[in-house]
């Protein structure tokens, strides 16, 4: 056999062992994702007969024109042998060649913004953060944000996620944008690459990671997880998957068909969980404004005989697209598993609650959770069942000012730009103050750059000045509470002191969770950490109280 029959073959029979997908894993991480073969432009027309379901999405869509080939390699091959699968691209260069402006946007650094802070610093917004919080492993690291581009990056290198297992090469990659989007293995090692439990490799880590976790930081794998990452003979990854493996096979973070239907161009979710509040339970994409749902729809369209599903909007709203991610939502088990307070029995991956988003605010939230029975882990001092808040960026920003005048996301973040005489959406992802002129002074032109900051600066200043006030007395609730249970106060006492505990920590941890410093809702904001406060303090009173009382009869 030739040398090019030879390759020809193999490449056959890679594709059809994988299931016609190309899944890179870290001891290939560093090969490109194409075939390295030339690629023969095919017409769509060639492919309807057998994908009538894509046909409905392709010709009705701006992508009408495009060819099959520009996403989906070794088409060839499989118009010859419909067994040989083609390989589907993931990488945001797929759709970077026609779109150069937003995709060198998105994997741009903006060096002007934080490096990288933990959050549990005086330097960040939640100094008391490890006394509030242990021993979840979010006190091992628990970072401020960076761009999307990153998103994947500082996952797999968070001290919490995988006990130190993977690392970068050395710290100048830091901000290398262009590998972590392109090749995100080739900066990266692996501490124990013939293994795949989780396990710590260095002192102050914890392996809290997750299947679900990923699914905000990318979809590479979107073709073999079913709905809700549900067990499936179909599905090669599902909720109860080995993290680090599935891991290794992620290069892209957060693709851009997690917000554009690549075959449509149609704005889409595809994050099951929301879909699931959106649609299954009827929650609708604005579920404090019936109106505004009725506006923005979601429609859930099924693939693969009820294997996987993706959310088609009825029009472009980056509220809900950006909520796939910016949201609060199950995600334990991981170093701690869930579980129900009113059972005290462990919830685990097999329960669809590990993958859960609640879609509620802040004031409705500990309702939610109390009916969906689900606590993700006990506070070491008072054994309080309390629930790990993630980025309930969307739930913040319901009922807003700036919500009820019509303002998303994208016009804070991603704005329109104008460049070389072409306007186009800026897809970097970044703080409106590092692009005033193209965010705040739109819609107040009257403000200098100086002025826009300063707003901004007062609403965050102020809203961090009370998250302190509700960390301190969090933190004395705490004490109060070792102090009570030396003391021998009574249990039933000590049990409603939790039930405290509960819902101050609730409305305290929201706004350490919340990426904008308040500045989303500073209304619900100051209403929220007030509330937290007066619980904390209300409990101290009543735990001195029982401490003095048991003094007395002592």
């Amino acid at each position: 056999m030739g040398k090019g029959k030879l390759a020809l073959f193999c490449l056959s029979v890679l594709l059809v062992l994988t299931d016609g997908y190309v899944w890179i894993t870290a001891a290939h991480a560093q090969k490109p994702q194409s075939t390295d073969r030339p690629q023969k432009a095919v017409k769509a027309s060639d492919c309807y007969g057998c994908h009538d379901a894509i046909k409905d999405f392709h010709t009705r869509g701006k992508h009408a024109k495009v060819s099959c080939s520009r996403c989906h390699e070794a088409l060839d091959l499989h118009l010859k042998d419909s067994a040989v699968k083609p390989a589907t691209r993931t990488d945001h260069a797929a759709c970077g060649q026609c779109h150069k402006e937003q995709y060198e946007s998105f994997v741009s650094a903006n060096l002007e913004s934080k490096a990288k802070v933990e959050k549990a610093t005086f330097k960040s917004r939640s100094p008391l953060f490890d006394t509030l919080s242990m021993p979840h492993a979010f006190t091992k690291e628990h970072d401020e944000p960076r761009s999307h581009i990153f998103g994947l990056m500082d996952h797999f290198i968070v001290d919490r996620a995988y006990g130190g297992r993977f690392q970068l090469k050395d710290w100048s990659k830091i901000s290398d944008a262009k590998s972590a989007e392109t090749n995100l293995w080739k900066i990266l090692i692996d501490r124990e690459p013939t293994t795949t439990d989780q396990k710590t490799f260095i002192p102050q880590s914890a392996v809290a990671a997750n299947p679900v976790c990923l699914q905000c930081k990318s979809q590479d794998h979107i073709l073999e997880w079913k709905y809700l990452g549900d067990k499936d003979p179909r599905a090669r990854w599902d909720r109860t998957s080995k993290v680090v493996e599935l891991a290794r096979n992620l290069r892209h973070p957060v693709n851009c068909y997690m917000c554009h239907d690549p075959h449509s161009s149609q704005p889409r979710v595809v994050r099951d969980a929301l879909i699931q509040a959106i649609v299954d339970r009827g929650e609708g994409t604005y579920p404090y404004d019936k109106e505004k749902s009725k506006e923005t729809t979601v429609t859930k369209v099924m693939f693969r005989d009820n294997f996987r599903a993706i959310g088609l909007l009825n029009r472009p709203d980056s509220n809900v697209m950006c909520a796939q991610c910016h949201v609060e939502y199950n995600c334990n088990p991981g170093h701690i598993e869930g579980f129900d307070p009113t059972t005290d029995e462990k919830i685990t991956v097999t329960d669809r609650r590990t993958n859960l988003i609640q879609w509620v605010n802040i004031f409705d939230y500990p309702k939610r959770m109390e009916e969906v029975r689900f606590k993700d882990f006990k506070h070491a001092v008072t054994g309080a069942s309390l629930n790990k808040l993630q980025h309930p960026e969307t739930e913040t920003f319901w009922g807003s000012r700036h919500e009820r005048a019509g303002v998303e996301c994208k016009d804070c973040h991603m704005p329109k730009i104008t460049k070389s005489g072409k306007t186009y959406t800026w897809h970097g992802q970044q703080s409106a103050r590092y692009m005033l002129k193209n965010t705040c002074e739109r819609c107040h032109p009257a403000w200098s750059d100086q002025e826009a900051e300063y707003q901004v600066d007062a609403i965050q200043n102020y809203v961090r000045g009370k998250i302190t006030k509700a960390e301190f007395w969090l933190g004395q609730f705490i004490e109060a509470y070792a102090r009570a249970k030396a003391a021998g106060v009574s249990p039933d006492i000590l049990r409603e002191a939790r039930k405290n505990h509960d819902v101050a920590h609730i409305y305290w941890e929201w706004w350490t969770a919340e990426n904008s410093d308040g500045f989303h809702n500073p209304e619900a904001a100051r209403e929220s950490l007030t509330r937290s406060i007066d619980l904390s303090q209300k409990g101290i009173k009543t735990l001195n109280e029982a401490i003095e009382a048991a003094g007395k009869k002592q």
